[in-house]
């Protein structure tokens, strides 16, 4: 039914179906869909501000799910250049940018070093496309080990869920999609591919904003952030791509042009090790994230 594809990173380089991350787009659109049309929300024939709100916000993050998954499914198919699905993201912002604006979300920003500054229009319009774009194309950086693509994004996705108690319920099942996929991508049994990545990337940037959450979200993907500028840098100054060596059984790199390569330089390493090495970055850069948020962050 998934087209197949080689896992290289094994010795006889086995074909894994690929592009799976289409359940969990369809299963989180249909959650997302009953919360909004049956009105799982307490109190839902209120006409209050604050209901309108969080009666809506289902339906903002199916929309913003929906277009991240569909443009994974377009680079599976057809291999986007990545001039072009650089800023694809800002269309899957406008339902966020109305959103944002239509409710007066809060549309200021804490600014290391300098504190809380409002941003006033310029947030809704500018920011908030900014981010979406940022946060969701890192994410879709890292990947290219079984379980790397899957369980870094879970980490931080039980993060903000734990930082925004009141919008939890709109990630239980995503989450729990999203588990079972990484199970399984981890022991190496299928790819949830582009359509994967690009849709779980949209999904934090997305409840990341509609729950006021964004500079959470920006120390969770520090290390994100980190292997995306890291590759920028290498391949603008030098045109050189970061690529791993496999001799049977253990992966290792001599250059570091990545996150991946950084760690496993002149350090032969198996494939779950520097899987689990990185995720225990974004355990690390997620715990920080709720510790400021709860003693740091007004």
């Amino acid at each position: 039914m998934f087209p197949k594809v080689p896992d290289i990173h094994k010795s006889n380089k086995p074909l894994i179906p690929n592009g799976l991350g289409v359940i969990y787009v369809l299963a989180s659109v249909v959650y997302l869909f009953l919360i909004y049309f049956f009105n799982v929300i307490d109190g839902s024939n209120s006409v209050s501000r604050s209901l309108d709100l969080a009666v809506l916000a289902p339906l903002i993050l199916a929309v913003c799910i929906l277009f991240g998954g569909f443009m994974g499914m377009l680079d599976d198919w057809i291999d986007l250049k990545w001039r072009y699905k650089a800023f694809l993201p800002i269309v899957a912002a406008i339902p966020l940018m109305s959103f944002a604006y239509a409710f007066q979300l809060r549309s200021s920003v804490t600014i290391p070093f300098v504190g809380m500054k409002d941003l006033g229009v310029y947030y809704y319009f500018i920011i908030i496309p900014v981010l979406v774009t940022i946060f969701t194309n890192t994410v879709n950086m890292l990947g290219g080990l079984n379980g790397l693509e899957t369980i870094c994004p879970a980490i931080v996705l039980i993060g903000l869920m734990v930082m925004s108690i009141s919008n939890a319920n709109l990630l239980y099942v995503p989450l729990l999609i999203w588990l079972i996929l990484s199970a399984f991508n981890f022991t190496g049994r299928i790819f949830v591919g582009n359509t994967g990545s690009f849709a779980i990337g949209m999904t934090l940037a997305s409840f990341a904003i509609i729950s006021d959450l964004k500079y959470d979200l920006a120390i969770s993907l520090l290390p994100y952030i980190f292997n995306s500028c890291l590759i920028l840098l290498t391949f603008f100054l030098f045109r050189k791509k970061a690529s791993l060596s496999f001799d049977g059984k253990k992966l290792f790199s001599d250059h570091r042009r990545s996150l991946v390569t950084l760690i496993s330089y002149n350090r032969p390493l198996t494939e779950r090790q520097l899987v689990i090495i990185i995720s225990l970055l974004f355990v690390l850069t997620t715990i920080i994230s709720i510790v400021y948020k709860i003693f740091v962050l007004p």
